[in-house]
Order: structure tokens, then sequence, then C-alpha cells
């Protein structure tokens, strides 16, 4: 098939839906991941914490330069003080976070089930394990949504912007995605968990992110005012999952010269897919 007609259907889409394809998209790599527990029972820690650190590196380099920077040149189209709608929706985005995250029970991954975090529960390790993965995609999926919503605005030439820069986040977040499920359905089956119920764990955090992504898409384009300050909400969330979270989790076990090689890496593969692509 013509690589034009599909970029013409897709065009042709709306946001709103351009948006759930994408968030489908992520989900479909976190599922992928989570797959792999029908190959093998374990994947060496040294690898899940490359992983867990190449995710966090995708991360990093997706809040600069698909959200921040769009959130800044945007806020200038629109007549605002350039730093202002960044630096308000960067910290509520982080403030946003650590409300769920004290409140929110979840478990990182790792870690016994003994030092789960948020309100007291009575819940399975499986359960709190999915809700700590959960969390952190949810501003994912809004950065999705909040993007193509950007691009479907009507100001994306002024405000950088497009519906190739939303494509690539998705794309991005979708690799970062993946070694996710692999992190939630390789203990699960390490401790006994059937197969099935491991990949079903796994994939199961992925399925907020075509939610949240149609709720972000929605949000914006009933509200384009929001729009600079909800790309820098999305960019701060992803910073805090990423100092609090995955960073200490790619290193908790020792390997920090990988987990740190693996951010790098993740890094530059984000960098190079937004700056050729987006």
């Amino acid at each position: 098939m013509d690589i034009t007609v599909i970029q013409e259907w897709f065009l042709s889409l709306g946001a709103v839906n351009q948006s759930l394809l994408g968030g489908l998209f992520t989900w479909g790599l976190t599922a992928l991941g989570a797959a792999l527990v029908f190959f093998t029972k374990s994947v060496s820690h040294k690898l899940l914490d490359a992983m867990m650190g190449f995710a966090a590196g995708v991360m990093i380099a997706a809040s600069f330069w698909s959200l921040l920077v769009p959130s800044i040149d945007m806020a200038a189209a629109q007549g605002l003080i350039e730093w202002m709608p960044a630096i308000i929706g960067f910290l509520s985005g982080g403030l946003f976070l650590r409300v769920c995250d004290e409140y929110l029970p979840h478990l990182h991954i790792g870690m016994p089930v003994e030092e789960a975090e948020g309100l007291p529960t009575s819940w399975r390790r499986a359960t709190l394990l999915v809700l700590a993965i959960t969390l952190h995609n949810i501003p994912e999926g809004l950065a999705i949504g909040v993007l193509f919503g950007a691009a479907a605005s009507g100001i994306e030439a002024a405000g950088g912007a497009t519906v190739m820069g939303a494509v690539t986040l998705a794309i991005g977040i979708g690799i970062q995605n993946f070694p996710e499920g692999t992190a939630v359905s390789m203990p699960l089956r390490r401790e006994g968990i059937s197969v099935g119920k491991s990949f079903w764990y796994g994939q199961l955090s992925g399925i907020v992110e075509p939610i949240s992504a149609v709720i972000g898409a929605a949000a914006v384009l009933m509200i384009q005012p929001i729009l600079p300050y909800a790309l820098a909400f999305a960019a701060g969330a992803m910073i805090y999952v990423v100092v609090e979270e995955l960073i200490p989790e790619s290193q908790h076990r020792g390997n920090t010269d990988i987990a740190t090689l693996g951010t790098m890496l993740g890094f530059s593969v984000m960098m190079v897919l937004d700056v050729a692509l987006g």
C-alpha cells in the first residue's frame, strides 16, 4: 500500500482517534514485552536494569524535545511569557504524580511487598506491581494525546507541535514500554505465578495509555489555551517518574554502569527520532 495513502488516512482521523491509535500502539508494545514470559522464565538482572535505564533515557529526551520545547514555542505564539506556562505546567505535573504516589497503593519493581507505598492495603503483590507501572503510564498517555491535540489546534506551525512529532513521541514511548511489560511479567513468573497470569498482569498496566491519550487530546481541543500548560504538565509528570522510580530501580541492584549507559542510549535514540522525524 502506498505510504501516502496511509498518511492521508491517518491525518483524516482527527486528533482523538489519532491519540487512540497512538495509545493502542504503546499498549501493544507493553503487551509484547510482557509476552516474553511465554518463552523464558527469567531475564538477567543486568539486561533488565539496562532496559529500565533505556526507558528512563527515552522519557527524559521526550520530555524536552516533544513536550517542553513545543510548550515554550506555543506560549510565545500565544503572546504569553515564554517560560511561564512551561514552569507552571512542569511543576504541576510533578506535584500531581507526588500526590498519586502518596495515596495510591503500589509496589516498585524488585521491592518486597512490605515496602509497598501509598495507603495501607491488603492487595496482592501482582496488583501493586501493575499499579506502579500504571501510575507512570498515565502521563505517557496524556503526553501522546496532548501532542496530537496540539497538532490539530490550528497553531501548530507557530507552536512547534506537528502530527509527525506526536507520532514520533508515540513510537518512542512504545519502545520504552517494551521493557516495562517485561519488568512486570518476569518477576511474577519467577514467583510461581502461571504464564498466562504473568502475561495478563504485565500487559494490564499499559491499558491506561489509550484511555489517558484520548482524555488528553479531548481536553486540549476543548480548551485550547491550556495547551502549553498541558504539554509541560505531561513533561513534569514524566520527569518525576524517571527520577523517583525508573533510575533508582535500574540501579538498586548495583548495575549502575550498564543502567547509566542504557539511559544515555535511550536518550540518544529518542533525540534522533524527534529531531529527524518530529
